[in-house]
């Protein structure tokens, strides 16, 4: 499974290697972490990712990836699948950014190469969640075309999902409709 690289980005496919080193905080001889990576929600993301591993093989091509800068390669965040899509099509994803990358745009344009990939792989929803006053988190997903599905007392829900129309005879590949 190689990178999915966008403009700015390149978002690396963990591996248990480098999984195991986000959980022990300590960057492998090849890696280069931005300050304050990794953060509480990298390091719970890679411990899931190694449970996953250790249970039920590699979910990639829907497992986690570093954010890392196309410039210099730093890893500043990460984003991933919560896991395989249900059998509804369904998938849920997370993702997050180091402080100092933050405001940039990074979160809105890796979220939207997930997405773009979520549905090259089968998926018909993809689906996100933040606390109701993480608003930042709420522009990101909107930004990337995810609408909200609802909101509880702690949390505001997003998703987007696709109609068998994704392959437009116009040769447009953005989703037919999203909800």
């Amino acid at each position: 499974m190689g990178d999915l690289v966008t403009e700015r980005l390149v978002l690396h496919p963990m591996t248990v290697g480098e999984a195991e080193a986000v959980v022990a905080g300590t960057p492998d001889d090849r890696a280069s972490w931005a300050p304050g990576y990794p953060a509480d929600g990298d390091v719970l993301a890679a411990g899931r990712f190694l449970d996953t591993c250790a249970d039920t093989g590699d979910p990639h091509p829907f497992g986690n990836y570093e954010i890392r800068l196309r410039a210099d390669g730093r890893a500043i965040g990460g984003v991933g699948f919560h896991g395989p899509p249900d059998a509804a099509g369904s998938v849920t994803i997370g993702y997050g950014l180091v402080s100092s990358a933050r405001g940039r745009g990074y979160a809105s344009e890796a979220l939207r190469e997930l997405l773009r990939f979520a549905r090259a792989r089968g998926a018909a929803r993809v689906k996100g969640d933040a606390d109701l006053d993480n608003t930042a988190s709420h522009h990101v997903m909107t930004a990337a075309g995810m609408r909200t599905a609802g909101h509880d007392e702690r949390v505001r829900y997003f998703e987007i999902a696709w109609t068998a129309e994704q392959d437009r005879p116009d040769g447009d590949h953005r989703p037919a409709h999203a909800t």
